[in-house]
């Protein structure tokens, strides 16, 4: 083709479709349970994790990502929508989406943008029938899953979907941006099977001769400082079954480890294929958590309470395009940030009413920060297996409110200087003012949910 006539080809174009062209494709990869500090980007000397280390190491690391939710499911949806579980209700597996609440999820608007589509692994709300017809590529499941669904003691889970995001890549064009989410079921346990992490059989030898290190805060102490509610709740009994003894402490660490590492072993397949593809150079690549996990801190086991432990997640963005990369960043992320963050790096506008911000001012540098706290709320309906909690959680201190005890329950830390929580000065006499600062936050992101509706613009409260 001669040049003028490409030129002519190129004038008569669609506006849309030019600029669909030039639109970055962004892959979303979300494991499950994988806390924050369980990297090595991220300081553990013993896990290996090379491949999310490198993507870290070249993008945007965040050293203060949380969930506003620590559960699958209700965190999950939040993913998706940027809202907080009080507006998106999703609080129970058996919740299904409200069609309202998906059309203006982040997979829905980039289809009607003009994305190719795809969504990979664990859905997470299994109430309803998946949003299948929202994608151009399905291949979810709902429920937990099975880390051998061939039955076969050979094939993972963790393999199989590294096998389908191969498959989706090599049926991506380069005259298309895309889209694609992969929701990991690892390093999650497989709940009814007594050996909990089910790890692929390839990495049995990984930290064999390893002795992985018990948290100081393992120590009997530090369950007793908890309500009874807590000391009684799914949270111990799972902490029995997990890490009740030595021996099970060693096999559940390294078992949880070696989750992660093949989780890793598929990122950088996933980065390989992208390479071969040639679309390396126009794809941003997002990995995070759903949600943390306690390894025996405070004698627990699984999510949901505000610990740390539990709410605060591993987040790196690297945009091969940047002009800056290899950062590490101190500002506050949170898991509704990441919708509107996918919109924004596509150029979609985000829906008015969404409540988490783009982090693209953060990333390119063109802002400094977005918000000094968040509010943290779990309500999954149980009948008090996993007790309620609501706090607030700024750049230093934490506030949070056990709601199911029948009396007054808190805790106040300053992490600064207590950053794994040790020591609750909710009753100090030096630190009233402040739990008193901070107990009237909470009351004003009560007040904020109940005078907003979904139809108005969002703005944290004053």
């Amino acid at each position: 083709m001669k040049r003028r006539d490409f030129l002519k080809t190129t004038a008569a174009a669609p506006a849309v479709l030019r600029g669909q062209q030039k639109r970055p494709n962004i892959l979303f990869l979300l494991g499950d349970d994988h806390r924050w500090d369980a990297l090595g980007c991220m300081g553990d000397p013993i896990i290996r994790t090379p491949h999310i280390d490198a993507l870290a190491q070249q993008g945007v690391l965040f050293s203060r990502s949380f969930v506003t939710t620590a559960i699958c499911v209700t965190s999950r949806a939040s993913f998706f929508t940027g809202l907080y579980a009080r507006s998106h209700a999703i609080w129970e597996f058996r919740n299904a989406f409200p069609a309202d609440k998906w059309s203006r999820s982040y997979p829905a608007l980039l289809r009607q943008a003009g994305y190719r589509t795809g969504f990979i692994g664990k859905f997470g709300i299994d109430g309803g029938k998946p949003p299948v017809d929202t994608f151009d590529y399905w291949r979810g499941f709902q429920g937990q899953g099975h880390y051998f669904p061939k039955k076969d003691g050979k094939t993972h889970l963790n393999t199989i979907m590294g096998d389908q995001i191969v498959e989706f890549l090599d049926g991506c064009r380069a005259d298309q941006p895309f889209q694609l989410s992969v929701s990991f079921k690892a390093p999650h346990v497989q709940d009814e099977d007594p050996r909990q992490f089910l790890y692929d059989p390839q990495d049995e030898a990984l930290y064999r001769d390893v002795q992985m290190p018990l948290p100081h805060t393992a120590a009997p102490r530090y369950i007793s400082q908890l309500p009874l509610s807590v000391q009684r709740s799914e949270a111990r009994r799972r902490w029995a079954v997990r890490f009740g003894t030595p021996e099970l402490f060693q096999e559940s660490v390294k078992g949880y480890y070696r989750l992660i590492t093949s989780v890793d072993r598929q990122v950088g397949r996933a980065v390989e294929m992208l390479r071969r593809k040639g679309l390396a150079d126009n794809t941003i690549i997002i990995y995070t958590g759903d949600h943390g996990f306690y390894l025996a801190e405070h004698g627990l086991a699984g999510k949901w309470f505000m610990h740390e432990e539990s709410i605060r997640t591993p987040l790196m963005i690297y945009d091969p395009r940047a002009r800056q990369r290899g950062r590490t960043l101190g500002q506050m992320a949170l898991n509704i940030d990441i919708a509107p963050t996918v919109l924004d790096m596509a150029g979609v506008k985000a829906p008015a009413s969404i409540h988490g911000k783009s982090l693209k001012p953060l990333v390119d540098g063109s802002a400094s920060a977005l918000r000094s706290e968040f509010f943290y709320e779990h309500h999954f309906p149980n009948g008090g297996w996993i007790p309620s909690t609501e706090g607030v959680r700024n750049s230093r201190y934490k506030y949070t409110v056990y709601t199911d005890e029948p009396q007054r329950t808190e805790e106040f830390y300053d992490l600064e200087v207590d950053m794994w929580e040790e020591t609750n000065l909710i009753d100090h006499p030096q630190q009233q003012q402040r739990v008193a600062q901070m107990r009237a936050r909470r009351e004003a992101w009560l007040n904020r949910f109940k005078q907003w509706s979904p139809d108005q613009p969002w703005t944290d409260p004053a």
